[in-house]
């Protein structure tokens, strides 16, 4: 079995992390088996280098390898593209086409970004996985192939499986071994040695000298995040060593390619949401506007039960709860309600006529029962309806006035019956 620094020197992976040692031991040990691989990492952490580890230190390093960026296929022809598809199969087919996992028939596939391939792509993948078999896009034959799948992922895999992105079998198909690769940030000691070979590289390439770092510039190396990890840690080299004209860099000039250096303070951020939040301003709106229906439903309810029954000191006894509710405990600003107020005394049931399909206002019958009357309580759904009264008593009161009292004459302007104008008259104590 090949050691562990002979393989990292033959395919270019560089530092000695005690993590990064044990996962590239781990590629050496599973592949001579034919076991699928799951690599996790951050992006930009190196996840290419594992798979061509398991393929070239396993049986089938004289077959094809081929890798696929799975998130950078478009959904509509990602099924074409792995397994092929018949002539006719769509539109633009205009010939037989054979997949990745056709050609690669006794080598290995590599599917980076495996989280994003579709739920459809899956299931297609779970049973290539189970026996060997696919079919291609517009053909009901079934081929076989001998592929070793190694799969690739940057996203957390639980939390897509819980969100139903990912189906959970396909899962555990692809982890049968999972080697996960550390964080640039977690390999403090490897930074500035990969800064250093990639500064190297770059003036060989450019055919201009070494940039080298001062010890501040190095210490500042170790404490940033690196958030695109190795990848960005090679762009940073590389604009150092073409934008500046001197070879030494201290930890100011250092500073100034490193994005972002005020942000990196730790911070803990919850990732479950509170009942009590709002993800935005229109859920706000709702539950006021649904504590505003269920408080006036409230009010038409005490309401009704005042009107219908007339004794307030029993209603306000049975309803205190519900009154205090409505009208709050006193905390606010404004003039506090009190429950005490509500007594026969000054209590006023206002009398609300009726609208009858004619063009006047009918007198109440007098044997109509106390529940009859105020059967339209129940209907109410405008504030406006309950000033009626008000509006009506100010018509007459001015239709009077310009006619000296003369009943007759208001009552003409009104569009009533003298009758009917005297019973209100009566009704309104004018």
């Amino acid at each position: 079995m090949e050691s562990v620094q002979a393989t990292k020197q033959r395919f270019g992976i560089i530092g000695d992390d005690q993590k990064l040692n044990r996962s590239v031991e781990k590629a050496i040990q599973v592949a001579p088996t034919d076991i699928s691989v799951l690599v996790t990492g951050e992006s930009g952490v190196g996840k290419e280098s594992i798979p061509k580890i398991v393929h070239s230190l396993s049986h089938r390093k004289h077959g094809k390898y081929i890798a696929v960026n799975c998130g950078a296929i478009p959904e509509g022809t990602i099924d074409s593209e792995l397994f092929g598809h018949e002539k006719g199969a769509f539109t633009g087919a205009t010939q037989t086409r054979s997949g990745y996992f056709e050609v690669a028939d006794g080598g290995t596939i590599f599917l980076d970004e495996v989280g994003e391939l579709p739920l459809p792509t899956q299931v297609r993948l779970l049973r290539v996985l189970e026996n060997g078999e696919f079919m291609k896009v517009g053909s009901s034959k079934v081929q076989k192939t001998n592929v070793r799948i190694v799969a690739a992922t940057n996203i957390n895999m639980f939390e897509s499986i819980k969100k139903e992105k990912f189906r959970e079998d396909l899962y555990y198909r692809l982890s049968t071994v999972e080697i996960n690769l550390p964080p640039l940030r977690d390999r403090k000691g490897d930074i500035h040695l990969l800064f250093r070979k990639f500064a190297s590289d770059f003036a060989l390439k450019y055919k201009m000298p070494t940039i080298r770092l001062e010890d501040d510039a190095v210490l500042l190396l170790q404490k940033y995040h690196w958030g695109g990890n190795i990848r960005q840690l090679r762009n940073i080299a590389e604009q150092i060593s073409v934008l500046e004209q001197k070879r030494s860099i201290n930890g100011k000039e250092l500073k100034e390619y490193l994005p972002d250096m005020g942000s990196n303070l730790p911070a803990v951020i919850s990732d479950k949401k509170k009942e009590s939040d709002f993800s935005n301003e229109r859920e706000i709106l709702y539950k006021v506007l649904f504590d505003m229906k269920n408080d006036l439903n409230d009010l038409k309810k005490l309401t009704l039960k005042l009107m219908q029954e007339g004794n307030s000191k029993e209603v306000r006894d049975e309803n205190e709860g519900l009154i205090q509710k409505i009208y709050g405990n006193g905390d606010e600003d404004e003039e506090d309600f009190n429950v005490e107020d509500l007594d026969s005394d000054n209590l006023e049931v206002l009398q609300i006529p009726q609208q009858s399909s004619k063009s006047e206002y009918e007198p109440q019958p007098e044997n109509m029962s106390e529940k009859d009357k105020y059967h339209f309580a129940e209907e109410i759904e405008e504030e406006e309806t309950l000033s009626l009264h008000d509006k009506e008593l100010e018509l007459i009161k001015k239709s009077l006035e310009r006619h000296s009292g003369k009943r007759k004459a208001a009552a003409e302007e009104l569009g009533i019956s003298e009758r009917t104008l005297y019973r209100k008259i009566k009704q309104y104590n004018l």
